[in-house]
């Protein structure tokens, strides 16, 4: 292999990138746009459950137990109601997720000892949110049951009770319990494999589009020269979005990096290289720009949001998905980057992973050397 030569093509594909504005902006503003619009607008955290309460009761007991509701950070009181078909109306049309419903009789139940019945109807359309809402209102409610028992109990006996369990829950790695501190990570991992497979899906095509391909056939150059030469510009490009990525997650996001930096890029190294080289198989064996940047879509970016582990918790899902999750490497890439961002992991923990995105990469190199020959057919 002639390093002058692979520079050659190397430099002919910069200034080619340089002189074309879109490719450009494809290679540089595209990851950015994606990571803000994707880190704002894609989120797992469930606060402001909009609330509307009836009231029947309207005494002061009643109102205490509202501001249970009111004054949580999970709910968000938006009206009062007066009928079932209020409740119907608001919960239909969307303006509320959730109805509290407390009895005529609430206040003489608490007061006498007894249980009193609350209602609490929530739309199940949304059955994640729903479940989560559900479980919050269960927790206000067992909380305020829980503080009446102990104040009458406090009153008849006369002695201040205590609960024999005192849990004290301590979340490592992501203090905050801020969705966003997960997903960024994983959306860095699937930006950089469909920018990295577009990229190069439209190198080899466009040789052959623009024919252009028959004057490379007859230089000297070696298919592996030309292949290594069209990557390196590629390569340059996608480390630096990643150091665009991993500067807004930083300030932007201000999602906390506790690993190791070096490990970080080298793991993207290695990823974006088999991400660039499947694009550059997928524009050897398709030999045209547009079902070449349709095809890396389809092969990169719907199985990279879908079955990598990004959103939807791969052991959740049917059998049979889980055995193809095993060849999506953006699912090994988002397990290294949000164990080295939350846990602060090194290579002893992630080399497995870390040897997966290296065998991918070699096969991908490999069968896409074999595919380009320096033929017309």
């Amino acid at each position: 292999m002639n390093p002058i030569r692979v520079w050659a093509i190397a430099r002919k594909e910069f200034i080619h990138i340089i002189r074309d504005a879109r490719s450009l902006g494809m290679a540089i503003v595209m990851p950015m746009l994606l990571l803000v619009l994707f880190g704002y607008a894609l989120t797992l955290d469930v606060d402001k459950v909009p609330l509307v309460v009836w009231d029947q009761n309207g005494s002061e007991t009643s109102r205490e137990f509202i501001s249970r509701f009111d004054g949580s950070p999970y709910f968000s009181l938006r009206q009062y109601v007066r009928a079932y078909p209020e409740v119907e109306r608001v919960i239909d049309s969307g303006q509320a997720l959730a109805a509290l419903i407390i009895p005529t009789e609430f206040a003489s139940l608490i007061e006498s000892g007894r249980t009193a019945p609350v209602q609490l109807i929530v739309d199940g359309s949304d059955s994640n949110t729903a479940t989560i809402a559900i479980g919050y209102a269960n927790v206000i409610a067992q909380t305020y049951s829980q503080e009446i028992a102990l104040r009458e109990m406090h009153r008849i006996h006369g002695s201040t009770l205590h609960s024999p369990l005192d849990l004290r829950p301590r979340a490592w790695f992501n203090a905050d319990m801020q969705s966003k501190n997960f997903i960024i990570p994983g959306l860095i991992a699937v930006i950089m494999m469909v920018i990295a497979a577009l990229l190069t899906s439209l190198t080899v095509a466009r040789e052959w589009e623009m024919g252009t391909m028959e004057q490379l056939i007859s230089t000297p150059v070696k298919p592996r020269e030309l292949f290594l030469g069209k990557l390196v510009p590629y390569f340059v490009i996608g480390m630096f979005d990643m150091l665009l990525s991993v500067l807004m997650g930083e300030y932007l996001f201000n999602v906390p990096l506790r690993g190791s930096v070096v490990l970080l890029f080298a793991m993207a190294a290695i990823f974006l290289t088999g991400g660039l080289s499947l694009g550059m198989l997928i524009s050897i064996v398709t030999r045209s720009q547009l079902l070449s940047s349709q095809l890396a879509m389809i092969v990169t970016y719907l199985p990279a949001l879908l079955l990598s582990g990004l959103m939807y918790a791969i052991p959740n899902m049917p059998k049979a998905l889980q055995v193809i999750s095993y060849v999506i490497p953006a699912r090994y890439f988002i397990t290294i980057l949000r164990g080295i961002y939350l846990k602060g992991l090194g290579l002893e923990v992630l080399v497995v992973e870390a040897g997966l995105l290296i065998v991918f990469g070699t096969i991908i190199i490999v069968l896409a050397n074999m595919r380009f020959k320096k033929k017309l057919v």
